[in-house]
């Protein structure tokens, strides 16, 4: 499988406010709705999650994936907490983020090169494929240093460091994959068999912890990029599917997620 490297790094700062953002308010100005996919892949650590005050979701454990939801522009705070805990004492916050309309985003909530939640959101790709060609997105969301990702064996995207992504436009088909110790032979996870469908993104995130031996993968699917006219191009990329990320998806979801599932209701609460 002839594969191009193409590395990038997702963006943190602003783009972060821009994910958590979509999570639950009424929008501050009329726009496109957003797509926003929810990936929990902090391991072993069930959440609260508030959006602008509220507790939406109680209790919400890891190992989830959810959306696409359809979420209207607008600004939110968005706060996680352990279950039963105080606001004042959440895990991770973000205040006021501004939302933009008509995007796609993935939001992660996972753990930091250091070992420390995290909530990193990826734009995702939703640029038309051509025909016989599926996208493969790999996401370093892991408390891990950097790998190289194989495919058939082979480096298709190498020293790929948290919380940064690489991808490649590909020959759709079957192919194994795996993720090992950059430069080395040694892999930390895999070999997973992922079904790369003509005209979709497969999204690959790598998740847990190599200190405490909790890595895992979970996977995302995007629809709808044929190029061909019976394709239908989606806005709205993000379907969870099988379990791995490709491999991944059975990682999860984090907490964040419960705030989507939340967020029609609050949404429509607070009109």
């Amino acid at each position: 499988m002839r594969i191009q490297h193409l590395h990038r790094a997702a963006t943190v700062g602003a783009v972060t406010l821009v994910a958590l953002g979509t999570i639950g308010a009424s929008p501050a100005f009329a726009a496109a709705n957003s797509a926003v996919t929810v990936v929990h892949g902090i391991p072993g650590q069930a959440v609260d999650v508030y959006v602008n005050g509220e507790k939406t979701i109680p209790d919400f454990q890891p190992g989830k994936v959810a959306g696409p939801l359809s979420l209207p522009a607008g600004r939110y705070d968005i706060a996680l907490t352990k279950p039963g805990d105080a606001i004042g004492s959440a895990l991770l916050t973000v205040n006021d983020a501004d939302v933009p309309g008509d995007a796609n985003i993935s939001l992660v909530a996972h753990l930091g090169a250091d070992g420390k939640p995290a909530l990193t959101p990826f734009v995702n790709d939703t640029a038309k494929l051509a025909a016989g060609k599926a996208r493969l997105i790999v996401r370093h969301t892991a408390a891990a240093p950097a790998v190289d990702v194989r495919a058939g064996g082979e480096p298709v995207f190498e020293s790929l460091t948290n919380p940064n992504q690489a991808e490649a436009d590909v020959d759709a088909g079957a192919v194994s994959a795996d993720v090992v110790l950059a430069g080395t032979q040694d892999r930390v996870l895999g070999p997973a068999e992922l079904d790369l469908k003509e005209g979709t993104a497969t999204v690959v995130y790598a998740v847990g912890s190599a200190e405490a031996k909790t890595l895992d993968i979970v996977a995302q699917t995007i629809d709808g990029l044929h190029s061909a006219p019976g394709g239908v191009p989606s806005g709205d990329g993000g379907r969870a599917d099988r379990g791995a990320t490709p491999v991944w998806y059975g990682a999860g979801a984090l907490g964040i997620l419960l705030a989507l599932f939340g967020l029609t209701r609050l949404a429509t609460g607070r009109r």
